[in-house]
């Protein structure tokens, strides 16, 4: 009988452990005392790839001018009338866009800056002066893993970084690796993979803390525990818990009659 109830207090104290983190695997920034001055960031400006999609806007002081470009703007527009429902030019697999009057224009491997500069000069043969101004829309980011709202998620800023990113899942779970966050990104031809360590204050001074369109993150889960298994939750510990409280307080009871 003696040797039941170590078992089981065993098996208590089995759970107990399991259900318990560290409290240096659920923080961010764990060096931050370590740092003596501030992170140098890169803040490297994406180029234009194929099949992003990009939103012109031309202005112009000329009526005539404006009108049609506002025009096709209006037609490009969303059912909402909102910057947010913009449709854009998707640039195809040469990196060219198909533009009002000009035809094809390349802006593959330009900024948008540079770009905005190139269709305005390819403009100047048809109309009088004018301002452009290029966008990205349609930014997306997927969110996996041990986060609290896994999806595929819009943004719109021209830099959002990987907290950021994490953020609009939820940020991470109880159970989630913040020293094992792997970023997937398409570069040319190629499909690159990044380790990332969220808890390293020095992050911010790598390439890949900004997120670009289209990357993929996946937050890994702790070896210990994974709350990836639905059944699995507090709920259901603390009732196993319970449960074998009420059989241990029965078996010694019976053990001292």
């Amino acid at each position: 009988m003696k040797s039941s109830t170590n078992k089981i207090l065993l098996f208590l104290v089995l759970i107990m452990t399991v259900s318990c983190v560290p409290k240096k695997n659920l923080s961010y920034f764990n060096d931050i005392d370590e740092l003596d001055q501030p992170t140098i960031n890169p803040r490297i400006q994406k180029s234009i790839m194929p099949f992003d999609r990009v939103y012109v806007k031309v202005l112009s002081i000329d009526a005539p001018t404006n009108q049609i470009f506002n025009s096709t703007d209006e037609m490009r527009m969303g059912s909402y009338g909102s910057s947010s429902s913009l449709i854009g030019y998707l640039v195809d697999e040469s990196g060219d866009i198909s533009f009002p009057f000009v035809g094809n224009i390349n802006v593959g491997g330009l900024t948008t800056a540079a770009a905005g500069e190139k269709i305005q000069n390819a403009l100047l043969d048809y109309v009088g002066p004018t301002a452009v101004t290029v966008k990205y829309v349609d930014n997306q980011v997927t969110v996996m893993g041990e986060v609290n709202r896994q999806g595929v998620y819009n943004f719109t800023q021209d830099k959002l970084n990987i907290y950021e990113a994490i953020g609009l899942g939820g940020g991470i779970t109880r159970y989630g690796d913040r020293k094992n966050v792997i970023l997937m990104r398409h570069e040319g031809e190629k499909i690159m993979h990044y380790k990332m360590n969220l808890s390293d204050s020095k992050i911010a001074s790598r390439e890949y803390y900004y997120i670009l369109p289209n990357d993929v993150i996946v937050v890994e889960p702790l070896r210990a525990v994974s709350s990836s298994y639905s059944n699995i939750t507090y709920t259901t510990i603390l009732q196993s818990v319970t449960t074998f409280i009420s059989i241990l307080v029965t078996i010694i009871t019976l053990n001292n009659l």
